[in-house]
């Protein structure tokens, strides 16, 4: 429960301290006093988000802060700080440039965890809550907010994200199939192309030498003749003039060693001339045997020519194109590979799915009925005794026909029916039932969430709104009871529900210097008396209005009261 809630610089609020107790506690006041601006307060320690428009004029920081008695009740801390004497400090400030912090007992937090942790705390339910039955959609997240396994909401609405996600998948490759086989057959042809050539590095180059040799093939077989008989025949020929100089050197060793080094150095030379002589005979014998076809030649420099066109301007860059073709083609036979895999994953996610989907569906099935057990009980108290109330369920059939069957919420819909009065038949919810109707069915769904759940902060912003009479003695009844098991905050308007109450607060408003201030201070029994009465007949009060005050006051509705 809030033990003690601190406020700063928030909106009209200056500073501000309230120490509270735990049952049954009210805060009243004019309209406009300020008394919504203290549960913003808590809905910021709640993780709600921050606006720099909460920051009062002239501030530069708003702070609010409280301190929880969690002692005795398990709370999920998940690393941080423990609470010293069973305390839970929580923290949390905002600019006036919109930024702030959140500290839990001293710890540095992102606002997310405010919003674990507040969860774990403190309900807060609003004035405007019971218009959310109207709402058929809604009415199946309350059904399973009295689940016994309430993870199997989570899980089923996970194994749907999932097998949507999947779906999504597969049509979007199944979209893309004939725009990938259109690309595998572009793929296809150029790679052929490609392949076909079958180019080598530098093959342009050499046929291009080639070219010119056959060009000047008369010329060149001239030069190559005229080399052979330079290095073999005539008395002027190399190779045997190297031979006698060889000899003659030899002949000279037998004097002088080193002459023989002389004569090994003409020797590798000889021995070098001669290979280059004997490549000039195999190039002329190999062109006498084998003569290279222009047209040939010709024909394949053209085949080269063309794909480099296509391709980059180079044998190398035609060669690097055909890698890439060949590797985007691989890429999309994947994707071929990918859409069976993903029917075969498919096909198994939707049996996961569709079991999490049973399991959730006979859950809820077994909570309807005992619901509705439930709520009738718990609105008989709130003066519907002759009321009958069922949860109706409406099976939507899953199928991978139809993602749209693939739902978070699983294969249920579900609908509250009323019969206010015997003797009426069960209808919709929404279409029959009043005002005051709705806001006991909201505070009896309420209860009924509560029941099975630990001690926590339950905040009741105005839900008496547009009520009044025995309709708002029996909230009030109800609120006392709710107060017995936890800490219940409840703003109100309504004498009734005032005079019920434990403990009061009163929230006021003055303006001082042209700044205006909310204030808010405990009240005692005097006190009390004269805010019940205004709440009875307004600001003109009478003796007459405070005796009936002081009566209702001293009567506290036993019933509802929380000592």
């Amino acid at each position: 429960m809030i033990k003690f809630l601190r406020i700063r610089n928030l909106a009209t609020i200056e500073a501000l301290e309230i120490r509270l107790d735990g049952g049954f506690s009210i805060l009243t006041g004019e309209t406009g006093a300020g008394k919504s601006i203290i549960i913003d307060a808590i809905r910021l320690l709640l993780g709600d988000k921050a606006s720099p428009d909460l920051v009062r004029t002239g501030a530069k920081e708003a702070v609010v802060e409280a301190v929880f008695d969690v002692a005795g009740r398990p709370v999920e801390l998940s690393g941080l700080p423990e609470p010293e004497d069973g305390e839970l400090l929580v923290q949390r400030s905002v600019t006036d440039q919109g930024t702030g912090k959140a500290f839990v007992n001293g710890a540095l937090v992102p606002v997310r965890r405010l919003r674990e942790l507040g969860g774990q705390l403190i309900d807060i339910y609003g004035q405007n809550d019971h218009v959310f039955l109207l709402h058929l959609e809604n009415h199946l997240g309350y059904l399973d907010e009295a689940l016994d396994t309430p993870g199997l909401v989570g899980g089923t609405a996970r194994a749907a994200q999932e097998l949507r996600r999947l779906l999504q998948e597969k049509r979007a490759l199944e979209a893309k199939e004939r725009e990938r086989e259109d690309r595998l057959d572009f793929l296809a042809y150029q790679l052929k192309e490609i392949e076909a050539a079958g180019l080598k590095p530098g093959e342009d180059g050499a046929l291009l030498r080639e070219r010119e040799i056959i060009k000047n093939a008369e010329r060149i077989a001239g030069l190559v003749d005229r080399a052979l008989d330079l290095a073999y025949l005539g008395e002027d020929a190399l190779i045997p003039r190297l031979a006698r100089l060889r000899s003659v050197l030899a002949d000279l060793a037998a004097y002088d060693e080193s002459f023989g080094e002389f004569g090994a150095g003409f020797q590798d030379a000889s021995i070098l001339l001669q290979e280059a002589a004997d490549s000039l005979v195999r190039f002329k014998d190999r062109r006498a045997a084998a003569p290279e076809d222009p047209e040939a030649v010709e024909e394949r420099l053209s085949v080269i020519e063309k794909l480099k066109r296509k391709h980059g301007g180079t044998v190398e860059s035609v060669i690097a194109r055909g890698e890439a073709l060949r590797a985007e083609r691989a890429g999309l036979e994947t994707g071929r590979e990918r859409l069976q895999e993903l029917e075969a994953l498919i096909e198994s996610r939707f049996k996961e799915y569709a079991g999490l989907a049973a399991r959730l569906g006979a859950a809820r099935k077994k909570t309807a009925e005992k619901l509705a057990r439930t709520i009738e009980k718990e609105i008989a108290l709130l003066g519907m005794t002759k009321a009958r109330f069922e949860v109706r369920l409406a099976e939507v059939r899953p199928s991978l026909d139809d993602p749209g069957t693939v739902r978070d919420q699983g294969t249920e819909d579900a609908e509250f029916l009323l019969s206010p009065n015997p003797g009426e038949e069960l209808r919709p919810l929404r279409r029959i039932a009043s005002g005051g109707e709705l806001s006991r069915m909201m505070l009896a769904l309420k209860s009924a969430g509560q029941d099975t759940g630990s001690r926590k902060t339950l905040i009741f912003d105005e839900i008496d709104a547009g009520i009044g009479g025995k309709t708002a003695e029996f909230i009030a009844r109800k609120l006392g009871r709710l107060a017995t098991r936890h800490q219940v905050i409840c703003i109100t308007h309504l004498p009734q529900i005032a005079s019920a109450a434990a403990h009061h607060f009163h929230v006021d408003k003055r303006v001082e210097n042209k700044r205006t201030y909310t204030g808010a201070r405990k009240l005692e029994h005097k006190d009390r008396v004269e805010e019940i009465a205004r709440l009875i007949v307004g600001s003109r009060l009478t003796d007459a209005s405070r005796q009936i005050a002081r009566e209702m006051l001293d009567a506290g509705l036993e019933k509802g009261r929380t000592p």
